[in-house]
């Protein structure tokens, strides 16, 4: 199963993978159910890196520890949870950057390893997430497009 979401955004490659290379600074601002981020071990935003990130989500705390495991710096993020049993039901979140005529569409995805049972089991959560990815999505296009109007 593959969870995405499709925001189309007024500005650049650049803007949004410089809003993800500081997310320890932009984490809480980008959605009010953002609790925390963190840092762990590398130098921020580069593959190998580990980050702690917090978030409510249908009103349930959820605390991750990834790994980056692929970045093309304006183009393409990855990270997969540390966690093994995690892993196992989420191998991977990603993050690409599709440069347009007039900014870019940002695609969130994440895979989901579960069958048709158990989708249907956890419909509410993964609506749940659904509707949190597109809320990020939006927050993060008002945000951008915001600054691109306050720096012009």
């Amino acid at each position: 199963m593959l969870l995405e979401e499709t925001t189309r955004i007024h500005a650049s490659p650049e803007d949004i993978y410089r809003f993800f290379e500081k997310m320890d600074a932009n984490y809480e601002q980008w959605h009010p159910d953002h609790i925390e981020f963190s840092w762990i071990d590398g130098d921020g935003l580069e593959e190998g890196a580990k980050a702690y990130f917090e978030e409510r989500i249908a009103g349930k705390r959820q605390q991750k520890t990834v790994r980056f495991t692929e970045i093309e710096p304006d183009r393409y993020i990855e990270f997969r949870p540390t966690s093994r049993l995690v892993g196992l039901l989420m191998p991977s979140i990603s993050f690409t950057i599709d440069p347009h005529r007039d900014g870019c569409i940002l695609t969130q995805r994440i895979k989901i390893r579960t069958g048709p049972i158990g989708a249907r089991l956890n419909r509410r959560e993964f609506d749940a997430v659904r509707t949190h990815m597109k809320e990020e999505g939006e927050n993060l296009k008002s945000i951008l497009e915001a600054e691109a109007v306050s720096t012009s």
